[in-house]
């Protein structure tokens, strides 16, 4: 069978037709339709019924024409309204579409209901099953979007899925924040919708003059202050009614200073050169994008208001910004320390640090807002209670000015729809940078793991000097990719990422889509690089848990002594191409339907065994374990002969521009110790290496340096030998002498 010699060839057919198939997806990529006036509600609402929605509701009336909601009804008496999150926010999901969740809500803006009716996250799709998704939305039940719209959106605790952190966490932001838009826009629960000024509006003020000294400013409202002791906030924990609480009181003085912290908006230029300087405030005004602001915040006393967060991923998880319904958390790219204050008497704070207050939250500098300050107690090894308080801040009116707006017209208009358009970018990208702080440790985790492997890489004939070196250096990588990058990060790659990627290219490409799972974002980066230098191996053979869970499972067979086979070559030949037409047939699927290739892609036993480590219907499990057993006998096996996304990514390492891996012209003719030994078969018996099966496990290059092994180094030694070299080592000498294929090695060519 020649498919495989096909695959080799820069003319193979199967090139030519996944070019032409990519040329007509990019053919495919036109500019997405405007949308449609019909609301999404409109398509939905016939197949739910009332009921699935909302505890006795029977009924739906019509869908409203000024918003996209519609009445939901219970013996003929509206009770709520119902919507499709998709219709006011444009968040997606992982498969780079809408996830479509139906959310109920009455009068008093309190959820009724939840129901997920349509999307495409594969791993909800035939990863997860319907009581967890359920359990899920039954969390939404009774959650109240006016507390919610006070906390900024984040007053409520969220039931994470094992698996489907990234999807959860998509569904989260667009239930609240299209419910905090239906509320408002309906005025539920006494929320407004922020309308366009009218009349005369307040703004900063560039050219008002604060006082020089501290004690004024402090007097005029230009800086404000929160001073608590230790009796008050003993008296605090008191009324918690927590007894553990009020058993673990601090013992210092009750008039000893707890904190004493103040504020200013810096931003404002009279009170941030009187308060830093001219010199730190142009700096300030350098590090200031346009429409930001910032904030000083000082303090002394007990107790830091920047606590603990700030060391272990920068965020400052004690102070909080909120006015009206916003709130703003800082983090360390949004701080700079602070120099010494430049008003003349200003106190020896210890703190000093400037926060920055980013454009796009909708920050109003001249209307009152507070900080508030979390105090935390321990009560128990791992559990603490909190409370809270406020420093409150109102903008003196001396540095504000009354402006009236122009008369709206059309290019306003247009502007508004574009800020509009705006608000919504900046929340779906505060989404993914949120998810992307929160894997922290684990992005920093693999950073460290695509460090070391490309040293080993660049540095292979230095690693591969060892066998014994090399092979537990191997092994550890590899129990590292199972259990951290697989077990534990669920970074498992797949055909469905790819299908996503078509998928997207064909229906309007986002990135937002991508970014919003960073190490498998990270992981498919350098994959692609990888490709250019060392082929698909890089990752197949390093990088993939499903792979690592394969060979770590064939070491362990080898030590009970499970016989090894090794297929005929003329057979292993011919089951290379099932990988290819696997992949080539879940490719054509997916440009009639990605839903269906992606159930198809069961054929991959990823998230069985990875994602879902093992906790799933009997037959997934039945068909990961039964993969796995046929690889204590074929190494490997399922990577050899049936992984769609290794076929997918050997096809376009044929491009690779390196070759790494060194031989010798005797290699394959006569000598064939690499090709017996390589333990995927990637090796012809002619010699060559096949890229595309190649899985750089560099044991070819440890026999290549092989002075016991590789027939070639031995004759080099050999000749040295025979000429007296002194600096032959005695135990090589030995090895020659006792070598049991001494006489062909000694023949030459």
């Amino acid at each position: 069978m020649r498919s495989p010699n096909l695959l080799h060839s820069s003319r193979s057919p199967v090139l030519t037709f996944l070019v032409a198939a990519f040329a007509l997806i990019l053919g495919l990529c036109a500019p997405a339709s405007a949308q449609t006036s019909t609301s999404v509600l409109a398509g939905f609402l016939p197949q739910i019924s009332p009921d699935t929605i909302a505890e006795g509701a029977d009924g739906f009336g019509p869908v409203r024409t000024d918003v996209p909601v519609a009445p939901l009804l219970k013996d003929g008496e509206e009770i709520g309204y119902v919507f499709i999150t998709s219709d006011f926010v444009g968040t997606t999901g992982y498969s780079g579409k809408p996830i479509h969740t139906m959310v109920a809500v009455d009068h008093e803006a309190r959820i009724l209901g939840v129901e997920l009716v349509k999307h495409s996250e594969p791993i909800v799709l035939i990863g997860i099953p319907d009581s967890k998704i359920q359990a899920m939305a039954n969390d939404y039940v009774g959650l109240d979007l006016v507390a919610e719209a006070a906390a900024g959106g984040s007053g409520h605790d969220l039931n994470i899925i094992a698996g489907a952190t990234v999807t959860v966490m998509v569904i989260d932001d667009s239930i609240v924040r299209s419910g905090l838009k239906v509320a408002r826009a309906l005025g539920l629960g006494g929320l407004v919708a922020q309308a366009a000024p009218t009349g005369p509006v307040r703004e900063v003020n560039p050219e008002a003059e604060a006082p020089g000294d501290w004690m004024t400013m402090e007097g005029d409202g230009t800086l404000r202050r929160l001073s608590l002791d230790v009796g008050q906030i003993n008296a605090a924990f008191e009324a918690l009614g927590d007894p553990r609480a009020t058993a673990r009181a601090l013992t210092e003085p009750p008039e000893t200073v707890f904190i004493d912290m103040q504020t200013a908006l810096v931003s404002v230029p009279g009170i941030g050169r009187n308060l830093l300087g001219e010199a730190e405030y142009a700096n300030l005004e350098s590090w200031l994008e346009p429409g930001e602001h910032a904030i000083m915040v000082v303090g002394r006393g007990l107790y830091s208001f920047k606590g603990s967060g700030y060391v272990r991923g920068g965020i400052f998880d004690r102070i909080v910004l909120i006015q009206d319904d916003l709130s703003v958390r800082f983090r360390d790219r949004g701080h700079r320390r602070m120099g010494p204050i430049a008003a003349e008497g200003a106190p020896d704070y210890v703190e000093r640090d400037l926060f920055k207050i980013p454009a796009d939250v909708g920050f109003d500098p001249t209307k009152p807002f507070r900080i508030q300050l979390l105090v935390h107690r321990d009560v128990a090894a791992i559990e603490k209670v909190f409370t809270t308080f406020d420093l409150g801040y109102q903008l003196p009116q001396k540095y504000t000015r009354t402006v009236t707006p122009a008369p709206a017209d059309p290019a306003a208009v247009a502007a508004a729809a574009g800020s509009e358009a705006e608000i919504e970018q900046a929340a779906q990208s505060a989404l993914w940078k949120r998810i992307w702080e929160d894997k922290t440790p684990e992005i920093i985790g693999l950073a460290l793991m695509l460090l070391v492997l490309t040293a080993a890489f660049f540095f292979q004939m230095f690693l591969t000097k060892s066998e014994r070196v090399t092979y537990w250096f191997r092994m550890s990588f590899l129990t590292v990719t199972l259990v951290f990058l697989g077990w534990y990060a669920n970074a498992q790659l797949s055909v469905v990422n790819l299908m996503a990627l078509f998928g997207s290219l064909t229906s309007g490409f986002s990135w937002q889509a991508f970014l919003l799972d960073p190490l498998t974002f990270i992981l498919w980066f350098s994959v692609a690089a990888a490709l250019i230098f060392w082929g698909r191996g890089a990752y197949c053979g390093w990088l993939c848990p499903f792979g690592a869970l394969q060979e770590l499972t064939n070491q362990i067979g080898r030590k009970l002594r499970i016989p090894q086979w090794t297929l005929p070559w003329g057979l292993h030949e011919r089951l290379w191409p099932i990988k290819y037409m696997i992949f080539l047939g879940l490719f054509g699927v997916s440009l009639y339907s990605i839903e269906q290739a992606e159930h198809l892609a069961e054929v991959e036993p990823f998230k069985t065994a990875i994602v879902l480590k093992f906790m799933r219907a009997w037959p997934f499990v039945a068909y990961a374990v039964a993969l796995l057993v046929a690889g204590l006998f074929v190494e490997r096996f399922y990577c050899r002969y049936l992984c769609p996304l290794g076929a997918a990514l050997a096809i376009p390492a044929r491009l690779r521009m390196f070759n790494w891996l060194k031989r010798y012209k005797e290699c394959g003719n006569p000598c064939h110790r690499c090709a017996n030994e390589c333990f995927v078969q990637a090796i012809h018996p002619t010699g060559e290496i096949n890229p595309n099966e190649c899985l750089n496990c560099m044991h070819c290059q440890v026999l290549y340096q092989s002075e016991t092994k590789c027939p070639v180094v031995i004759r080099q030694v050999k000749r040295r030998a025979s000429v007296g070299s002194p600096d032959l080592p005695p135990r090589l000498k030995g090895q020659l002498e006792n070598h049991p294929n001494k006489s062909d090695h000694t023949k030459g060519k």
